[in-house]
């Protein structure tokens, strides 16, 4: 294993206990985060194997309850948010994608430089991960309504492979397949931006 690689796999392990995005693992170097789509409101990302996996109040159930219909705004951005990100994961390039649509600040910037660590290392993912996400937190009274989205990550399908040769790099052995992500959201104007995500591999689930 070369310095780089070393460097880059404790780059990993700190992302996975620490702040958010992904764990990004090249050589020996996994994704924890940029992980797959929910719905979005492009068809190609609603069609995406995420997609389906996040449920949304009906139609309605919604219309009839404020607080029901913002909750599905909410999980639509978040699903899309997770289908661009997988897209850009899969190219390791955000051009071509949504991505600055649906995510910002602190959320934006982490899939930006995961992009980045893989164009260097060479990297890139196949297959998406599958979520289980509702909102556990929502506040429309104040001045930028926010939200709060706790997520079952399951990234079992979502593989690091090298981009040159195909090769799939193989989980660590103490990375966890099923996981807690908690991801923040704010609406500007009419669209709910994710501003933040926080996987936690201490919580499985």
């Amino acid at each position: 294993m070369t310095r780089a690689q070393r460097r880059l796999g404790r780059l990993a392990s700190v992302r996975i206990r620490g702040y958010a995005t992904t764990v990004l693992i090249t050589g020996g170097l996994v994704v924890l985060t940029a992980c797959g789509g929910g719905g979005n409101s492009d068809s190609s990302a609603t069609n995406s194997p995420s997609a389906s996996s996040a449920s949304t109040p009906t139609t309605a159930s919604a219309s009839a309850d404020p607080q029901a219909q913002a909750k599905a705004d909410v999980l639509k951005a978040y699903g899309a948010f997770w289908g661009e990100q997988v897209k850009a994961y899969a190219k390791t390039d955000i051009k071509g994608t949504a991505l600055k649509k649906y995510a910002t600040k602190e959320a934006l910037g982490r899939a930006m430089g995961d992009v980045l660590v893989m164009q260097k290392a060479g990297t890139a993912t196949t297959g998406a991960p599958t979520h289980d996400a509702k909102v556990t937190s929502l506040t429309l009274t104040s001045a930028t309504p926010k939200a709060t989205v706790q997520d079952c990550l399951d990234i079992s399908g979502w593989k690091t492979i090298k981009k040159k040769t195909g090769a799939v790099q193989p989980f660590p052995s103490a990375q966890p397949l099923r996981y807690v992500t908690t991801a923040k959201a704010e609406e500007w104007g009419k669209q709910w931006m994710i501003t933040e995500l926080t996987p936690d591999g201490t919580r499985t689930c």
